[in-house]
């Protein structure tokens, strides 16, 4: 988990602000916590993808990205749409940890369609600081990895239990990432919602440019496989 916060960290920096129900004092996670909180990103990965609602704050109204993952690929797809604002920015997305592209449409759909459309793409670098909306989609992105990480280097780095919560009759642990490598301060900027199976929930984590947190709910819908838009390059 210290490589997802590293990662996120390099792009701009993450607090938590909103408290889980049952938030209790911090304290140190037990040997099963450590397991399960090393093994969370791994199971992304082995699911080969997870559908995923991406909450963004952004000064002029929200946006809301619903859609899935390919960890494997490294590559997300949805559709974005406006909540409280203009459908200026509404259609559908697709990213890699480099590229944004966007397909606007005045009337976007409530999925994505399964095969991209083939023409109309327009591509953009993805932003590594000041967009709340590309910081939002690379941390989803950076959930997933091929391996577990290190149990042995997550409680020295300070990651720690805080709390209980429910998701989608889900009863899970809250629990605060490591600090990031050379970063220090980090400790708890980040927080996973894991079940008693190591399996995300959810995320949360707070970007430079807005005061109110991201949120990634994971699972929330059916994955559905992501198939590259033209011109994108999968990672895998």
């Amino acid at each position: 988990m210290g490589v997802v916060v590293a990662a996120v960290i390099g792009v701009t920096t993450f607090v938590v602000l909103d408290s889980p129900s049952g938030t209790a004092d911090p304290r140190a996670l037990t040997s099963d916590e450590v397991n399960r909180l090393a093994i969370t990103r791994f199971r992304n990965y082995e699911a080969g993808g997870r559908a995923v609602t991406i909450t963004v704050p952004t000064t002029a109204g929200g946006l809301v990205v619903t859609g899935s993952v390919d960890y494997r690929a490294g590559l997300g797809y949805g559709v974005v749409r406006g909540s409280g604002r203009d459908t200026s920015s509404d259609g559908l997305i697709q990213w890699t940890t480099t590229t944004v592209f966007v397909h606007p449409m005045g009337d976007a759909p409530v999925e994505a369609p399964a095969s991209p459309p083939a023409s109309e793409w327009h591509r953009r670098p993805l932003q590594k600081s000041g967009s709340s909306l590309d910081s939002a989609l690379l941390i989803a992105l950076s959930l997933g990895s091929d391996r577990p990480d290190n149990a042995e280097l997550l409680p020295q780095n300070g990651a720690s239990w805080v709390g209980q919560d429910e998701v989608r009759g889900h009863r899970v642990d809250v629990m605060s990432g490591p600090a990031a490598r050379g970063k220090p301060g980090t400790t708890g900027n980040v927080r996973y919602w894991i079940d008693s199976d190591g399996t995300m929930h959810r995320v949360e984590a707070d970007v430079d440019s807005e005061p109110q947190p991201v949120v990634i709910d994971l699972g929330a819908g059916e994955y559905v496989p992501v198939q590259p838009a033209p011109g994108v390059t999968p990672a895998g």
